[in-house]
């Protein structure tokens, strides 16, 4: 098989004068003929000035780079679509399978070896993952990090979980402009992403799980010097990966390794975003992710990591703690540790070598966990025949059974406009709802679902209550809120037929959700239903086209495996 810059020459019909452009051009750059000779590894870089929490993207790669060339390969360094949670009208999620494209298509089309994927902010790792996948080239992951923990007035501050409390206080009187603005300036006071456990944490330690980051690596902090140095070490072994061909990730990507993912899940109450992303991740290999596993995994695995926004930690205190693998170690009992990893150990090797020192007070033993079980649960029932999601670790215990009139916001538009009217028809035993936000709706299934507390009740001192949506959440948010609820409201979901007044059910228990209205009520108003239009063309279109519901990733359906 043809390697390095001889490969996947272009096309004019003479192999001989492409190769012959290809040299003059590389000459060009300052090149000498040798470099055609060498392995060839291709680092995709996430660098955009749109993409803060990226700005290290470029010295990761220099990093890389170095480890390439210590290892005797050759590293090319090229740019992708580059996502930002803050930066992406009018979601990031609506952008993530643009991206997973782009990676396939450059991966596909360049004369690579192996490739090293630059991620982190939430959608950027499942992107590149899904690209990679279904490319199927030998590729591994480094993420840029997260933040140091910002200090304000005697207390640790992380974005985006306090970003969001300090918000509800302001909306709701306690907290005036000033105080609010002291507060902003320490919210993130480095690069790197949010440094609690939201999506991209999250994300990054289900990559580490699944096999496609060197062991240890998704905990250290952007501005570490261990950072640097997992991004060297991570180059050296995608030269060598770049020289035997493997793995490849479809190697790598098994139900086993997805029920271990499901586990470290459970057990680092991560982002309900994950289910969304593994799902599509699973599916770009032909795989179906086992939502049910997932619920059953939850009753029988704790919480163990002691970090915001389920805790009170942040993540420069999980890499100082003993990270990930010190996690596993604990995990070890209900993890396949025969299951493979991109620098050819299996979890288990990596549980029998990692160095013994646990930090008990951020690394929970089983004995003493932050949460008994039931991180994630997955509900059913008419409101969600085929699923929905509720991160009870983040939900007020209170509220896990419960029952009460709906108030409907038929879209993200009729929730900015009358959420915080005065005269507002809602009282703490309400259900919110909010619909048409899910993957085709919004479309994008934007992070919405955290509806707000309404300013009538925020003002007087409540801070949950029970709010479902079709929508997502952000893995920093908090509260009593049900997402994901599949089949969405756009496609002619249940959802789409509540109303005002209609008893639902919140059952965590039984794993219910349930509108209580008869079937007959609920066929009249199916029949009157109308499907919202579609965008005229491009992107947009192709989406709301062939996009697939939360329980199956929200991918396009003509992008999955077989």
């Amino acid at each position: 098989m043809t390697k390095g810059l001889r490969s996947r020459l272009a096309q004019y019909g003479d192999e001989e004068f492409a190769l012959f452009l290809r040299r003059g051009f590389l000459k060009g750059a300052g090149f000498t003929d040798d470099a055609l000779d060498r392995p060839i590894v291709g680092i995709l870089s996430t660098a955009s000035d749109f993409n803060p929490c990226h700005k290290t993207a470029p010295q990761v790669a220099e990093a890389i780079s170095r480890g390439v060339r210590m290892a005797g390969a050759l590293p090319f360094v090229f740019p992708t679509v580059s996502l930002h949670e803050a930066f992406s009208y009018p979601t990031s999620m609506l952008l993530r399978n643009l991206m997973a494209m782009d990676v396939e298509e450059m991966i596909k089309a360049l004369p690579l070896d192996a490739v090293v994927l630059i991620g982190g902010c939430d959608k950027t790792i499942p992107a590149e993952l899904m690209g990679a996948i279904s490319a199927n080239m030998p590729a591994i992951v480094v993420n840029v990090g997260s933040m140091l923990a910002g200090k304000h007035e005697g207390a640790r501050l992380g974005a985006c979980t306090d970003c969001r409390r300090l918000w509800a206080a302001y909306r709701a009187g306690t907290l005036d402009g000033p105080d609010l603005d002291r507060a902003h300036d320490q919210l993130m006071p480095t690069s790197g992403t949010c440094m609690v456990m939201g999506t991209a944490s999250t994300m990054a330690c289900m990559a580490e799980t699944l096999g496609f980051m060197l062991p240890g690596t998704a905990t250290a902090p952007a501005v570490s010097s261990d950072r640097w140095r997992f991004a060297e070490a991570t180059g050296k072994r995608a030269a060598e990966m770049a020289v035997s061909g493997g793995p490849k990730p479809r190697d790598i990507l098994t139900k086993s390794a997805l029920r271990n993912a499901s586990v470290v899940l459970q057990a680092i109450s991560g982002s309900t975003n994950a289910i969304v992303h593994l799902a599509a991740i699973a599916g770009r290999a032909g795989i179906a992710y086992d939502l049910q596993e997932l619920d059953q995994v939850g009753r029988e695995v704790p919480v163990l990591l002691d970090l915001k926004p389920a805790g009170n930690n942040f993540m420069e205190d999980f890499h100082a703690g003993g990270s990930l693998p010190a996690l596993w170690r604990r995990l070890k009992d209900h993890l396949d540790l025969n299951a493979k990893l991109v620098n050819g150990e299996t979890i288990g090797d990596v549980i029998a070598r990692w160095p013994a020192y646990v930090d008990d007070k951020i690394i929970r033993p089983l004995d003493n966990p932050l949460v008994k079980n039931e991180a994630i649960a997955v509900l059913t029932g008419n409101l969600a025949p085929q699923g929905a999601a509720i991160k009870l670790a983040a939900a007020t215990p209170e509220l896990f059974q419960h029952q009460g009139p709906a108030l409907v916001f038929d879209s993200l538009e009729d929730l900015e406009k009358r959420i915080d009217d005065p005269n507002l028809n809602v009282t703490p035993q309400t259900v919110m709802v909010l619909r048409n936000a899910g993957p085709v709706g919004a479309p994008g299934m934007p992070e919405a679902g955290a509806l707000p507390i309404p300013k009538k009740l925020g003002s007087k001192g409540l801070k949950d209550m029970v709010r479902l949506s079709d929508a997502r959440m952000s893995g920093t948010a908090f509260g009593t809120v049900i997402l994901h609820v599949s089949p969405e409201a756009a496609t002619g979901g249940p959802l789409a037929l509540v109303r005002d007044g209609d008893i639902i059910e919140l059952d965590t228990k039984g794993r219910k959700l349930t509108l209580k209205v008869d079937d007959a009520e609920l066929a009249k108003r199916k029949a009157q239903w109308k499907p919202p239009a579609k965008p005229e063309r491009g992107y947009h279109r192709l989406w709301v086209d062939t996009v697939t519901q939360a329980e199956q990733g929200c991918d396009f359906d003509f992008l999955l495996g077989k």
